[in-house]
C-alpha cells in the first residue's frame, strides 16, 4: 500500500491594503515557495490540478488578483485595476505570509504581475516557469491589433470593440483553439471562467485592464534586463498552438536566458488542462534540479 500522504489544499483569504485576496496555499511551511500567477480570464483555479503534484515538496501559493476568481472585485471606479496596483498587491499578500524568496510560474497575465514582483525584489526571484506569458514584442500578434488601437486612443469605440473577449464564445476559444486533444477540456473550465466574467460590473474591469496591458510593454526592456542580470534557473513550457500569446514570444527568451530550457508543447493557451501529463513532469524535473526541497 502507497503510504505517501495526500497534500491538503487550503482555500485562504487576506486583507491587502484593504482588499481581501484569495489564495490556494499547500505543502510545508517551511519548504521553498512555489508562487503560482494565473491568467485572463481565468483565476487560481487553473492550478487547481498542478499544485497537488508539487505541494508534497513545495509550499505552493496561488492567488487571485482583484477581480478575478474568490477576490475582491471592487468598483473599477473605486479602485484602480493595473498590473502596478496588483503587483504591490500580490508583493503585499507575500509580505504577511512572511515569504523571502520564491519561484513563479507565469502565465498570461501572471507575467507581467510576476516581471513587475522582480523588479522589486529581483533578489527573491529563485527561479520562473515560463508558460505562454509574454515579455517580448515579438509575442503580440494579430491578436494583440484591436487592442494595440485601444491603447492607442482609450476611445469608447476601441473600447466597446473589445467587449467580445469577455463572451462565452471567446471563453470557449481560449479552452479549446490549438488543442490537439479537445476531449480533454473539462467544459467546467469554461462555465467557471464565463460566469465570473459575467458578474456585474466586471466588463468594465476587465476593460481597464485590457488598456493598461499597454503599460507593460515599455517594462519590456527592464523584464529583459532582470533576466539578464540575474539569470533565474528558467523552465520555459508554452503551447505552440496559442493564437493568443504565441510561439513567437516563447524564443526571444533565449537572448537573454541562453540557458534556459525551452519546451514548445503540441497544444494551446490553457496548456495546463490539456498537457499536463507532458509538463508536470518537465517542472517537477526542473524544480527538483534548480529548487531543491529543504
Amino acid at each position: 500500500m502507497d503510504a505517501t500522504p495526500i497534500p491538503v489544499t487550503h482555500y485562504r483569504t487576506a486583507k491587502i491594503d484593504g482588499i481581501d485576496i484569495f489564495y490556494r496555499e499547500a505543502g510545508p511551511a517551511d519548504a521553498p515557495v512555489v508562487l503560482l500567477l494565473h491568467g485572463f480570464p481565468t483565476s487560481s483555479h487553473m492550478f487547481r490540478n498542478l499544485i497537488p503534484q508539487l505541494a508534497s515538496r513545495y509550499h505552493v501559493i496561488a492567488p487571485d488578483y482583484p477581480g478575478f476568481g474568490q477576490s475582491a472585485a471592487p468598483d473599477h471606479k473605486m479602485f484602480a485595476y493595473t498590473f502596478a496596483h496588483f503587483a504591490d498587491l500580490m508583493d503585499g499578500l507575500l509580505g504577511k505570509l512572511d515569504v523571502k524568496s520564491y519561484a513563479m510560474y507565469v502565465m498570461d497575465y501572471g507575467a507581467p504581475v510576476g516581471y513587475r514582483l522582480a523588479l522589486k525584489h529581483p533578489e527573491r526571484v529563485s527561479a520562473l516557469i515560463i508558460q505562454n506569458g509574454n515579455a517580448y514584442e515579438e509575442g503580440l500578434k494579430t491578436f494583440w491589433d484591436p487592442i494595440k488601437a485601444y491603447w492607442a486612443d482609450g476611445s469608447p469605440a476601441h473600447r466597446k470593440a473589445l467587449e467580445v473577449l469577455m463572451k462565452p464564445e471567446t471563453t470557449k476559444f481560449q479552452y479549446t483553439d490549438g488543442m490537439s486533444d479537445v476531449s480533454r477540456i473539462d467544459p467546467d473550465n469554461i462555465l467557471h471562467d464565463q460566469t465570473l466574467l459575467d458578474r456585474p460590473g466586471n466588463m468594465d474591469i476587465q476593460l481597464d485592464l485590457f488598456h493598461d496591458y499597454g503599460s507593460n510593454v515599455p517594462l519590456y526592456p527592464k523584464f529583459q534586463a532582470f533576466f539578464r542580470d540575474r539569470k533565474p534557473p528558467t523552465l520555459i513550457v508554452w503551447g505552440k498552438n496559442d493564437f493568443i500569446f504565441p510561439a513567437d514570444g516563447a524564443g526571444p527568451y533565449l537572448r537573454d536566458l541562453p540557458d534556459a530550457e525551452l519546451h514548445l508543447i503540441d497544444t494551446g493557451h490553457f496548456a495546463l488542462e490539456d498537457k499536463a501529463d507532458e509538463m508536470v513532469p518537465l517542472i517537477r524535473s526542473f524544480l527538483e534540479r534548480k529548487l531543491p526541497a529543504t
